[in-house]
């Protein structure tokens, strides 16, 4: 059970190349972004570390601005790698961190977060995919994406039960700011 309950002491964020050429091409872009700025908003405010990646942002842009800022501070991980932790960078940075639970959103379901999952699975990481934060250019792609991590090991989640797992209680201020933000 415990690789389905979120807890804000042993939880990371990652954030998958939302980057401004490979959204300009995804549909559901939006709403992507909007569901990753909520659950960026709640680890500033609960001390949650957001890493960011990048995917070969000479071509495919930097992260988009909405979501650089809503970041605590701009630092992403270039790579070039479809899997982040096949990237050079990337585990260390997520060994550092040294949190056993990884929620994951970005693009594109079905190749650089699918792949991403895999690796954060077999490195022994329990991986929360935010099914309304990840997105493919298809539709069909983001669901059969959502399959195969579901059936690799993954929880497939959605924004506000993140939100309210990590918060786990009513009447904090954290609660109050993301019931206003979620309205």
């Amino acid at each position: 059970m415990n690789n389905f309950v979120l807890s804000r002491e042993n939880t990371v964020v990652v954030v998958v190349d939302v980057q401004d050429r490979l959204a300009a091409a995804m549909p559901k872009r939006q709403n992507v972004i909007d569901n990753c700025i909520h659950i960026i908003e709640l680890a500033k405010m609960l001390d949650i570390p957001v890493l960011v990646t990048e995917q070969y942002p000479k071509g495919l842009g930097p992260t988009v601005t909405e979501i650089r800022d809503a970041l605590p501070a701009y630092k992403p991980i270039e790579k070039l790698a479809f899997n982040c932790c096949d990237a050079p960078d990337f585990p260390a940075e997520l060994r550092q961190i040294c949190r056993p639970q990884v929620v994951v959103v970005g693009m594109e379901t079905h190749i650089c977060v699918l792949q991403t999952t895999l690796g954060l699975i077999q490195e022994g990481y329990s991986a929360h995919i935010v099914s309304d934060a990840v997105c493919s250019r298809v539709d069909d792609n983001r669901r059969v994406g959502l399959e195969f991590m579901r059936d690799a090991g993954a929880a497939i989640t959605c924004t506000e039960t993140v939100l309210f797992q990590l918060l786990g209680a009513a009447g904090t201020e954290e609660f109050k700011a993301i019931s206003k933000r979620i309205r």
